[in-house]
């Protein structure tokens, strides 16, 4: 309980602009910590769980699962052990030469592919090429991300965190949805975050500034494209409902990672500095990824948002389905020429 305590009220004392990069959905008070939505399991793990502990005595021999963004941070972490548990991990990377690097670098059966999310005619070949494995797909994570760009990048005309953290793997996961569902109980698991919440704007998602360019502003971009891996999460989950498969979110926490290699150097000086109030572990962030990838208590668990290994309804936009339809429609008309 101490190091609960102490993450929670002792973001209170820093300063709000150095650690804010950092802290999207960290700490709450007990008044403020969202409801927990009723009817899905309460596990007996937490914060400080690691991605081994909450695996532990749970055999994933003769399954298959596929890690975007797995040469590094919880993704390797990830990776590595769903391995350990005897599945074999397809792991991707931006170039092969990472993704090999990675898979050499953990025990078990590894397969190395490319995915670069900002190029849609990768995300086809990487498709294509799992699906030439012709296995069933037990687990699939998308992982992979990007934050806080400091400047504008458009890519396909799109706000570039829009593209590689939820379009990318819009199509990637629409193209190996069929392996999932030839799964005994496939699972498809998105990483989001607290910025679902606290980074997007007002209305949610601005689809008429998706392309950053009416106005930009690094953090609500951000926000805008973990609330769409939320919503893209939850409209899975109710297109697979009369299915054997399932969709949940995860917010892995606030850990030190590539993912904040954006932020300005006096931000990064200061959460590394102070992360060991707040901040996660890799071993730690991959925990609740892994836990709601594997744990049996979750087969019939689908649509739903997890933190620290345990369910809650985070609140904002996260359950607006008649915004989670309008994001399904708006990415296939922009994604239509590479789903397959």
């Amino acid at each position: 309980m101490t190091s609960i305590i102490s993450r929670r009220n002792f973001v209170g004392t820093l300063s709000a602009s150095a650690v804010a990069p950092y802290l999207a959905g960290c700490g709450r008070s007990g008044d403020e910590w969202p409801k927990v939505p009723e009817g899905v399991p309460i596990g007996p793990f937490g914060v400080d769980s690691t991605a081994e502990e909450v695996t532990a005595g749970i055999d994933l021999t003769g399954r298959t699962a596929v890690v975007t963004g797995a040469n590094s941070g919880i993704g390797h972490e990830t990776m590595r052990v769903l391995a350990l548990r005897g599945a074999h991990v397809i792991g991707t990377g931006r170039t092969m030469e990472k993704a090999r690097t990675a898979c050499d670098s953990v025990d078990g059966r590894t397969t190395p592919v490319v995915l670069e999310l900002t190029d849609f005619d990768s995300v086809v070949a990487c498709v294509e090429q799992i699906q030439e494995l012709g296995v069933p797909i037990d687990m699939l994570i998308c992982n992979a991300g990007i934050m806080a760009l400091p400047e504008l990048e458009l890519v396909y005309g799109l706000e570039k965190q829009f593209v590689v953290n939820h379009l990318g793997h819009f199509i990637l996961v629409n193209g190996l949805i069929d392996q999932v569902l030839a799964a005994p109980q496939g699972r498809v698991v998105m990483l989001a975050s607290g910025a679902s919440t606290r980074r997007a704007p007002p209305e949610g998602i601005r689809f008429d500034n998706l392309s950053g360019q009416i106005d930009y502003d690094p953090d609500e971009a951000y926000g805008v494209s973990k609330l769409s891996n939320v919503l893209f999460s939850r409209e899975l989950a109710r297109r697979l409902k009369t299915t054997e498969a399932t969709s949940n979110a995860v917010h892995p926490g606030v850990i030190m990672t590539n993912l904040g290699r954006h932020l300005p150097e006096w931000q990064v000086l200061v959460a590394r500095t102070l992360g060991s109030f707040f901040m996660k572990s890799i071993e730690q962030g991959a925990a609740t990824s892994c836990y709601v990838a594997t744990n049996p208590a979750l087969t019939a668990v689908s649509g739903y948002f997890f933190r620290d290994c345990n369910p809650l309804r985070p609140g904002g936009h996260t359950e607006d389905d008649e915004l989670a339809v309008q994001l399904w429609d708006v990415s296939e008309d922009l994604a239509q020429d590479y789903l397959l």
